[in-house]
This record gives structure tokens, sequence and C-alpha cells, in this order.
């Protein structure tokens, strides 16, 4: 057996046992989303109450006002705006939580190959946060300018969302360790940033991840969909997640992705997917 040989069977049981890890680790997030699901109903429910019974307050308040005096009225006025916004932030807050716990649930209950209808704006969104929260979790003093882009009332489409989740991860994870890159050797006159678009077309619909980071050489571009290809040093990648991207994208969901690329001046990934899936 060749040296390279035993590397490649290396890396396949690294993989592998990753990918047992991630499997425990998914049931294990759904039930602690199922779990948490209801708590956060009851925040949200209990939120809406109070804000009602603030309104109903403020009216008798507002019915009560001539026996108040003014400074007295002004400080229960403002103290009434700041209740309100609390209750709306905590609102707003919790609802986003169970609009993560929802994207969680959704893929440990799909199976393998299974097409869902999906609100394909809300998976991109979410994925793309994940992966930045990932990698700031990790370089606490690092930032990033994500900007997002989505369509109004984009319909929900079918999709493998446990896949497409995947290729999203993987693509934006790439966009942060590179902008990270760049960000270490350039300095403070770097702004890194990473874009995300959702376009809806009439047949098909994009996903396109655009990051301003190293770029890469026509050589590169050329090995990236290989699979054990890799330009990350020895131990922070395995070179199949963009193998992985190529055939969610271009088997699993009979689409195409384009890569526009040069060194120092970024990467644009794009993901084009037809409409007409399974039902």
């Amino acid at each position: 057996m060749t040296t390279e040989e035993q590397k490649q069977i290396e890396v396949l049981q690294e993989q592998l046992h990753t990918q047992e890890k991630m499997a425990s680790l998914g049931m294990l997030s759904a039930g602690i989303a199922h779990e948490i699901q209801n708590p956060l109903n009851f925040v949200i429910n209990f939120s809406k109450m109070s804000s009602k019974l603030l309104d109903d307050l403020m009216d008798i308040v507002e019915e009560c006002k001539d026996k108040l005096g003014d400074d007295d009225a002004d400080e229960i006025g403002d103290i009434s705006t700041d209740l309100k916004e609390n209750l709306e932030k905590i609102q707003e807050h919790g609802e986003r939580a169970i609009s993560i716990i929802r994207g969680i649930l959704l893929q440990s209950r799909g199976k393998d190959g299974e097409f869902l209808p999906t609100d394909v704006c809300n998976l991109v969104h979410e994925y793309v946060w994940l992966s930045y929260h990932a990698m700031r979790a990790n370089n606490k003093g690092f930032n990033i300018s994500i900007h997002e882009e989505y369509p109004e009332g984009m319909q929900n489409i079918m999709v493998i969302p446990q896949d497409l989740s995947r290729a999203v991860l993987n693509v934006m994870n790439n966009a942060c360790y590179t902008v990270k890159e760049r960000s270490e050797r350039d300095g403070d006159d770097y702004k890194p940033a990473i874009t995300v678009k959702v376009e809806d077309g009439a047949n098909d619909f994009s996903i396109i991840i655009k990051d301003n980071g190293m770029g890469m050489s026509e050589e590169t571009r050329k090995q990236l969909f290989n699979t054990f290809f890799t330009t990350k040093p020895i131990g922070q990648g395995t070179g199949l997640g963009m193998s992985i991207t190529n055939d969610i994208i271009t088997k699993n969901h009979k689409g195409k992705i384009l890569v526009e690329t040069a060194p120092d001046e970024g990467s644009t990934f794009t993901f084009i997917i037809p409409k007409s899936q399974q039902k």
C-alpha cells in the first residue's frame, strides 16, 4: 500500500468517525430542540399577554390622567414605553429561537434523500448565521460584515433540506475561513465581508455566496471539487466538503454550481437549482 493510499484510508476513517458523532449529535439536538420548544412558546405567549395587559393599563392611566401630576404622568408614560419595547424584543427573539428549533426538527425528521417543501430563504439565513457564530466561537476577536438579500413572498420549494443546508454550511464555512485568513494577512486596512443572496426564477432558484477573501488560482479552482483536495493546513480540512457539496447540488438536486474567483479578489459560489423536483 502506497503512502498516498494509506493517507486516503486514514482520512476516510476520520470522516466516518466524524459522521458517527454528527449522527449522535443530530439525535441529541432534535431531542433538546423538542423539549425547549414548549417553554419558548410560554415565553412568547406570555409576552403577548403582558403587552396586551400593558395596553389596558395605559388606557386606565389615560382615563385618570387628570388625577396625576404632569411629572408622574410623564414618568408612567416613559416606563410603559420601555416595557412595551422590552416585551417586543422578548417576543421577537423568542420567535427567532422557535424558528431555529423548527429548522432543526425539520432536518431531523427528513429521511435521507427526501424532498420536502422548504422555506429556502429561511434555511439559507439560519445556516449562514450558524456558520458565522461557529467561527466567532473559536475566534472571539474576529468579525465579518454579512449582507443578506432575500426575495419577498418566495413560496416553499421542494428540496432535500438536510442536504441543501449542508451545502450552504460548507460554502459559508469556507467563506468565513478565507476572509479570516486574509484579515490576518492584511490587518486593519482590510474589511472582511460576505454577501448572501437568494434569487427566485420562474423555473429555478439561485443561492449566491460571495466573499472578499483570498480568492483562488485557476489551478485551485479546477481541483476544487476533487475528493480529498484541500488548501487548508493538516487537521483543518479533510478535502471532502466541496466534493460533497458538488454531489448535493448537481446529483441530488439536478442543479449546477458556478464559481467565480481570482487571487485577492474573493470568490462567488452560485447554486442554481431547478424547481421541478420530486413531490
